[in-house]
């Protein structure tokens, strides 16, 4: 029961407490409760005090003592609701004031980077791609990342295209690659493909907004940059090797060519 309670927010010594005091049944002192519980006076003392604000326990002075008792288990869904509004209307108020906070945030005009390490830092920067505005410009290889997250990309390429963002990539001449660019119409996006002596690479790098991602597959590292010229700079250099890569793409068998 006590693991119960904890999955519906309650602290360790909180669903502690609160489970002595029902067991107890009548309104009692501090010290009854806390012996009951194993948890020392003052803390206990603490601890009702915070039961009782969520609306879970009630209290009484009688004499110069005050005593607790625990409320119906039907108070804490009371209280999960309660708290479920509270939450919505601040997520509802954030969103509001959001464009101000960011105009703020950027206000300094500096460059800010973002690492993050491990798989969950190489998802994260993959997620902030999804808030992107406008088509994403890429150098990736799939080649890189369906080894490291093969579960994961599907279901991202998937989730992009469902958010109408789209991408355009320049990709290395490599069986996972050709076959990721025969779905560029399924998964909202434009691929060219060049041979790998012109461009071998496994870090992916994408431009979107005023932000660069670097997906490093070997070192397990993301990177967000955020800079409105440094991003600019990148984007124009792209287009550089997107028209070269029409080129390249030339050369290469029927079966990778762009469609």
């Amino acid at each position: 029961m006590l693991e119960n309670l904890k999955k519906l927010g309650l602290s360790d010594k909180e669903a502690q407490v609160y489970m002595s005091a029902m067991e107890i049944g009548s309104a009692s002192a501090v010290s009854i409760i806390a012996k009951k519980a194993k948890v020392n006076r003052t803390t206990t003392y603490d601890i009702l005090n915070s039961l009782e604000q969520k609306g879970l326990v009630v209290s009484q002075m009688r004499k110069e003592n005050r005593y607790y008792q625990a409320l119906p288990p039907e108070k804490i869904v009371a209280y999960l609701k309660e708290q479920s509004r509270k939450f919505s209307n601040l997520a509802e108020n954030a969103n509001h004031i959001l464009p101000e906070l960011n105009a703020h945030y950027r206000a300094s005009g500096r460059p800010k980077v973002y690492f993050y390490e491990g798989d969950e830092g190489l998802i994260r920067v993959y997620e902030e791609t999804l808030t992107s505005t406008e088509e994403i410009l890429a150098y990736a290889s799939d080649q890189a990342n369906q080894v490291a997250l093969p579960d994961y990309f599907p279901k991202y390429y998937k989730r992009r295209a469902e958010k109408n963002i789209p991408i355009r990539a320049i990709f290395p001449d490599t069986p996972k690659d050709r076959e990721r660019h025969a779905l560029d119409s399924k998964e909202l996006r434009r691929s060219r493909i060049v041979p790998k002596e012109k461009l071998d690479f496994s870090p992916e790098i994408n431009f979107f907004d005023d932000k660069i991602m670097i997906a490093d597959w070997k070192e397990k590292l993301g990177i967000i940059i955020e800079s409105k010229e440094i991003a600019k700079v990148f984007k124009q250099t792209f287009e550089l090797a997107w028209e070269a890569a029409g080129k390249y793409e030339k050369t290469l068998p029927k079966k990778t060519k762009h469609v």
